[in-house]
């Protein structure tokens, strides 16, 4: 569990200790908890496989939604099955670079998924027919893709890296079920003033602009959808792009929340912030696919000849 030096003692894994106050949490929450993931890793994983097989289907707007059930799918294996196997198992431990590389792809895969609703809010704001198909293509989703993938990566990379180089001292019980930077830290003797710093600026700076764009370009959407004059016509965008919205901002609150319950953590039960950490790794991952695909005419009708297909 820890390696004696000369000076210090040096943490070499950490105990995930869920919900320390209220440990019948755990066995309520386990069986919502798996069905959810069951959802999410089946949803996302039958959407993938019908925008892969259904030619009518490759196109840009999918690309990218394929791009966000690959991250879901990501971002549900690295935190769920381990915070399971503590709730069944009693399986708490988890090696000190485990717990850091868990730490860097939470960071890093959610602020990645933050910034392709961005970018699918603009692919939704292009409302001339006949520009869309020289603006939006493969091309485009490439160059989407690759500006995605850097910019979350090698921004997000910095705090994991600080964390581990901290000094621990012998202290390895995270009051969290997973690996959330401010609750590691925590646990360090060194000063972590910079490390919360950076976690909070490299949060609002990512998530916070990707926000920002993105009720830009739905706040332009609503004043297009209500120039349309076709029967039908409004009603139609404004329940579809209305649980677009609703789902990102679902996604971008409970961040915020998150973040609240730190700052005010006297005045709430430390609970609260370790449930909410836990359930937004898998809720949106279990809506995405459904508000983005099941809910859109195309992937709906591609699920259907799927399964005729197989039967």
């Amino acid at each position: 569990m820890t390696t004696h030096g000369n000076d210090s003692t040096r943490v070499s894994d950490f105990l995930l200790n869920c919900f320390v106050r209220s440990p019948s949490w755990q066995l309520w929450l386990s069986l919502p908890l798996s069905l959810l993931f069951l959802l999410a890793m089946g949803a996302n994983v039958i959407l993938l496989i019908t925008i892969r097989l259904e030619v009518s289907l490759h196109q840009p707007m999918y690309y990218l939604l394929s791009i966000v059930s690959l991250l879901d799918i990501v971002v549900c294996l690295t935190v769920i099955p381990k915070v399971l196997a503590t709730f069944w198992f009693d399986l708490k431990s988890i090696s000190f670079y485990a717990c850091f590389l868990q730490m860097y792809i939470m960071n890093c895969f959610l602020s990645m998924e933050s910034c392709t609703f961005m970018v699918m809010a603009y692919d939704r704001y292009i409302c001339h027919p006949l520009k869309y198909p020289s603006i939006i293509t493969d091309q485009f989703v490439v160059k989407a893709a690759v500006f995605i993938l850097a910019r979350n990566a090698l921004l997000t990379v910095s705090i994991p890296i600080l964390s581990a180089r901290l000094h621990y001292c012998g202290r390895n019980v995270i009051e969290n079920c997973i690996c959330a930077n401010t609750s590691v830290s925590r646990l360090s003797c060194d000063d972590v003033t910079i490390n919360r710093l950076l976690q909070f600026a490299g949060g609002w700076t990512l998530l916070g602009s990707d926000l920002i764009l993105i009720f830009l370009s739905y706040t332009l959407i609503l004043r297009a959808v209500l120039r349309l004059k076709a029967e039908g016509a409004v009603a139609k965008a404004l329940s579809t792009c209305g649980s677009h919205f609703i789902l990102i901002l679902f996604f971008s609150t409970i961040l915020l929340v998150f973040v609240l319950t730190h700052v005010v953590k006297k005045k709430v039960s430390p609970n609260v912030p370790v449930l909410l950490n836990v359930l937004h790794h898998v809720i949106p991952a279990a809506l995405n696919p459904i508000v983005y695909g099941v809910r859109t005419q195309e992937v709906k009708q591609g699920i259907q000849r799927l399964l005729k297909k197989g039967w």
